[in-house]
């Protein structure tokens, strides 16, 4: 059973109030993004992108230990990161304006997408008649690459720099600044589907698309700045009810005498069982929720430092999450000498969803 086998050092360490097993080697600044291999791939590999340039493999294995695979690196912080369906090709996106891909079996990793800016986001589309990568960036386009040809297929214009996106085939949806929000149709051929008037009052910072029981995605939950997650369906029966927003990653302050402290929503992943999902804070957190029954399930400990990313693994029984600084409380809060940290807990029980009450 997954993460059994290993006997801790009992200590009070606040870099691990959770006791979870520590991914060895992690990198040397601040982890912008997490994301394991596919199911049709054996065993359970995690790459994590950060802002040393660097993007990095891992085996997890089955007792929980890790085990340090390969690494590639870009000439600007890595911003986002993910696998090619069939597991053989991991593609990364950087502030250097480039998108790569790399082969994992000949340890190769090449340009394939060019920006004027920043690349915020990559997804890979897996559609019945193409695939390619999709990038969202801060030069304000959204361009879909074959990854065989230096031009892209199709680049779509957006009004402001592109902040977080997911994809779900035949659906993704991309959060910009100013509060934009567009979701795009990507059958065929990708194109706009609705401008959403966004359901939060605060800067967007993370997003994630969630399924119906019939396995197609339906919606999707948005984070912002302000510690609210808002969760948004696309064509609900009556939306009055069904879309709604809770708060999360606050303090505990809540009379008048004390302050509440808001935190910035880091990252969201849906559970790929349960339909459960995560989320993580600036506020050094991570909590479970059940969007259908609409309640917490858990709330971690407080790390002593943010968590910047999270992910599940393809069969939902491990979590990862990463701490590191993000920056939130500006420069005067950075200690170099701060090590950063990828954690992993074993998932398979803590998601499950409660039971509805009739």
């Amino acid at each position: 059973v997954f993460g059994t086998k290993i006997n801790f050092p009992t200590t009070t360490d606040s870099h691990n109030p959770m006791k979870d097993v520590e991914v060895t080697s992690p990198p040397d600044d601040s982890i912008s993004c997490l994301a394991f291999s596919p199911p049709t791939m054996p065993g359970n590999f995690l790459i994590g992108g950060s802002w040393a340039n660097d993007v990095r493999c891992w085996e997890v294995q089955d007792n929980g230990q890790t085990v340090p695979k390969a690494q590639q690196m870009h000439t600007g912080p890595v911003l986002d990161v993910c696998w090619s369906d069939d597991g053989s090709k991991v593609f990364t996106a950087s502030c250097d304006k480039t998108a790569k891909m790399w082969d994992l079996n000949s340890n190769q990793a090449m340009q394939i997408a060019q920006h004027d800016g920043p690349i915020k986001s990559i997804h890979w589309v897996k559609a019945p008649n193409y695939s390619c990568i999709m990038t969202g960036s801060w030069d304000k386009t959204l361009k879909f690459w074959d990854t065989r040809s230096p031009n892209p297929m199709l680049s779509l214009p957006m009004t402001e720099r592109c902040y977080c996106a997911d994809v779900v085939y035949p659906m993704a949806v991309l959060a910009t600044a100013d509060r934009g929000l567009i979701v795009y149709q990507l059958e065929n051929q990708p194109s706009e589907f609705r401008r959403i008037d966004s359901p939060l009052k605060h800067q967007h910072r993370c997003v994630a698309i969630f399924k119906d029981k019939q396995n197609k995605p339906t919606g999707f939950a948005l984070g912002s700045i302000e510690g609210r997650v808002a969760i948004h369906y696309i064509n609900p029966p009556n939306p009055a009810k069904d879309n709604f927003t809770f708060k999360c990653h606050r303090s505990n302050g809540t009379n008048t005498a004390t302050p509440q402290d808001i935190y910035a929503v880091n990252a969201i992943s849906f559970h790929p069982v349960h339909g459960t999902l995560s989320t993580v804070g600036s506020d050094g957190r991570f909590s479970f929720w059940d969007k259908d029954a609409r309640t917490k399930l858990k709330t971690s400990e407080q790390l002593d430092q943010p968590i910047t990313a999270c992910a599940f693994n393809s069969n939902g029984n491990i979590f990862a999450y990463a701490s590191s600084y993000d920056w939130s409380k500006g420069h005067e809060y950075y200690n170099p000498q701060k090590k950063n940290y990828i954690f992993l807990r074993n998932a398979a029980e803590e998601l499950k969803p409660r039971n509805k009450k009739w």
